[in-house]
């Protein structure tokens, strides 16, 4: 592979719904530009992109894979994204580096969830985008259908720039709208040039008006060369259409099929004419001299000082761990020595390479805005900058989706707890939507993610890539216990076993402290010295133990005050052991008569939906013992439903929510306070606790 220059350089992100081809859609331009001399398929398992064991096992996309393609002068490094919502941390990886996208869409299933969420996030990140509708040599694709869906969501911004031919019910080619030209599609890619037929006529005339609009808005001149009823010559309407869509005004529909390869050339000139190379005028990046705090534009401009960004990190057993970058300035060879400030590390490199799929395709050198792969940088992670020592650079992190699923991990064998650990470690390095988590209060170990089917894929993974196991299982919800009323009570440990005896006597009362984020507060009162100021620290060491795990059902104990007022001592046999086991029966019999209650977290819950789905949404919360405060409208008839919710249940809302709005809906949460438990469910925390121990 030969070394590009920034401006003949597109990085294209291929995003979409789970299932709707994108897969198909790389495999087929890899295809038609000779990267490989065979299509694959994903039924096969023999794709470039999804090469991973998971992958070929579930038949679709897992993580974001890189397939580059070489298409006359230019290079497309295609950015092969999961379409499913639990791998969503795989598509902001991917959006980090990406400079324009195709979204694709099933002909037949027409606009999914996944096809919403894929211009929400070109949205978010402000990134020129092209529609291709696949799977169009199925006989039930509605290619306008789906224009209009697309239109109904976005407007007038969706401009088709190919409309379909059908002749005896097959898709047979294409009439392009900005050149006037219609192709017939041949087999392997290859197409030859034919007339517009006349039943594609009422179509075109309409889609032809829009985009003549578009380019009449571009300038002044033009505005009056259209009202004056002028024409443009194809030049003037391929570049106006560019500024256009880079702007993100005119989103081009394309259309044709993955698995045949029609209309795959169409859709890699539409790459390389409308979406922009890595430097774009409306788009700055910038990055900051960490020694002066001081901003710089770097704009992939190859005569700055090397910088680059780390989007994507593998670590993976059998190819190896690379870190994938892109170039933000300068130029990045073989032989250089590279630094990173965050980590303070500086190391000189003896190959780099550009990955497609996962074979590494060793280059001599990578220009700006061109994205390859580091091996073997132990300290580097992603989100990180590398540049040079003489002048560091550091970008800003792009941000993550958290995970909010969560679920309780054991190693199904014992002793395998640290080769777990390990194996989470590097897991967690390359996907930074997973979370492991020692919850100790609970005795229990969390695994955090996007979703049940993300957490079964890291289970399969720590298999087959690992060789270790673990069980998922229900998580124990951290309940907290506490008293309601003051009351007093004396306890007295004494034993007696020949020679040197213990004994300890405390006088002890207990009541509500009032603050619910502290587990005790200790104080004394004691006159007279009943009991000795050395045997303090022991009583207080009793209740700290008995805190931890309260007498009604196994969970921390919070907010009790406990004072020590009286008590008695022996000036032989008296401890600090037997006043810290005195102080334990003491706290354990006092919170059984104090009117003790289960106290539930309770959790500030945002959930974005359709505006059609609100209704579902809130009879669902109140369901679950939710609170509604209140709805916001957010951007693109969406509405967040605020409210307060038990922890408990939320268990498996991740799945819930999918299903009542087709995908279309999110949510996030985080801690608020403790509430006393309904009776029910104290009594149900009870006696699970019970059976638990038996």
């Amino acid at each position: 592979m030969k070394v590009y220059k920034t401006q003949d350089i597109r990085n294209v992100a291929v995003l979409g719904h789970g299932g709707c081809g994108k897969t198909s859609l790389v495999e087929a331009m890899a295809h038609v530009t000779g990267v490989t001399t065979r299509q694959g398929r994903v039924e096969d398992g023999n794709t470039i992109s999804d090469y991973d064991k998971e992958e070929i096992r579930r038949k679709f996309s897992i993580s974001t894979s890189i397939v580059p393609i070489e298409w006359k002068f230019w290079k497309i490094n295609l950015l092969d994204t999961p379409g499913y919502l639990d791998f969503a941390g795989e598509v902001d990886e991917a959006l980090a580096a990406a400079d324009g996208a195709i979204i694709v869409i099933n002909g037949k299933a027409g606009v999914e969830a996944g096809t919403e969420k894929a211009w929400d996030y070109c949205e978010k990140y402000g990134i020129p985008r092209v529609f291709f509708v696949s799977n169009m040599d199925d006989e039930h694709a509605d290619y306008m259908k789906v224009v209009e869906q697309l239109r109904e969501l976005y407007g007038k911004r969706i401009a088709p720039f190919h409309l379909p031919i059908r002749e005896d019910g097959k898709f047979t080619g294409v009439v392009n709208v900005v050149t006037l030209k219609g192709r017939n599609f041949i087999g392997d890619g290859k197409w030859e040039e034919r007339d517009v037929p006349d039943d594609v006529q009422d179509d075109l005339e309409p889609c032809r008006e829009a985009l003549m609009e578009a380019v009449a808005e571009t300038s002044e001149e033009y505005m009056e060369r259209y009202f004056d009823g002028g024409e443009f010559t194809v030049d003037e309407v391929i570049d106006a259409l560019r500024v256009n869509v880079n702007e993100g005004s005119v989103v081009p529909v394309q259309c044709g099929s993955g698995t045949k390869e029609y209309g795959i050339e169409g859709l890699i000139e539409t790459c390389v004419e409308f979406l922009p190379s890595p430097i774009r005028d409306n788009i700055k990046i910038f990055g900051k001299d960490p020694r002066t705090e001081k901003e710089y534009n770097v704009d992939y401009d190859s005569r700055r000082p090397f910088s680059a960004y780390v989007f994507k990190t593998i670590v993976d057993p059998f190819i190896g761990r690379y870190s994938l970058i892109k170039v933000c300035s300068g130029e990045l060879k073989a032989d250089s020595v590279i630094y990173n400030y965050e980590k303070e590390t500086e190391e000189k490199l003896s190959r780099i390479y550009v990955l497609r799929g996962k074979e590494a395709i060793e280059m001599p050198e990578l220009k700006a805005g061109d994205i390859g792969a580091i091996a073997k940088l132990s300290n580097t992670s992603t989100g990180d900058t590398l540049s040079l020592k003489a002048d560091p650079l550091v970008f800003e992190k792009f941000e993550v989706q958290s995970p909010y699923t969560y679920k309780r991990y054991e190693a199904e064998n014992k002793g395998d707890e640290d080769k777990v650990s390990q194996a989470l470690q590097k897991m967690m390095e390359e996907d930074l939507t997973l979370r492991a988590y020692n919850d100790k209060e609970n005795h229990q170990s969390l695994l955090y993610g996007m979703g049940d089917q993300h957490l079964d894929v890291v289970v399969s993974k720590l298999e087959a890539k690992y060789k270790v196991k673990i069980n998922l299982s229900k998580p124990r919800v951290p309940y907290r216990e506490t008293i309601r009323k003051k009351v007093s009570v004396r306890e007295k440990y004494k034993k007696q076993s020949g020679g040197h005896g213990q004994y300890g006597d405390v006088a002890m009362e207990f009541e509500p402290s009032g603050d619910l984020e502290t587990p005790y507060v200790f104080g004394e009162r004691v006159v007279g010295g009943a009991v000795p100021k050395n045997y303090f620290p022991a009583v207080e060491k009793g209740i700290q133990d008995s805190v931890g795990k309260g007498p009604m059902a196994g969970y921390p104990v919070v907010g009790v005050k406990a004072t020590l007022f009286d008590g008695s001592y022996h000036p032989v046999d008296s401890s600090e052991m037997a006043f810290k086991t005195a102080a334990r029966q003491a706290f354990k019999s006092a919170f059984i008569q104090a009117n003790p209650v289960i106290l539930e977290p309770i959790v500030s819950l945002s959930v974005v939906v359709p505006d059609s789905y609100t209704g579902d949404i809130m009879g669902d919360l109140n369901k679950k013992r939710g609170r509604v405060l209140g709805m916001n409208p957010t951007d693109h008839g969406k509405t967040e439903i605020v409210a307060d919710i038990p922890l408990s249940e939320l268990y498996g809302y991740s799945t819930n929510l999918r299903s009542m709005t087709g995908g279309r809906g999110s949510y996030a949460y985080s801690f608020s306070r403790y509430e006393q438990a309904p009776g029910d469910v104290q009594e149900k925390v009870i006696a699970d606790n019970a059976n638990a121990e038996k």
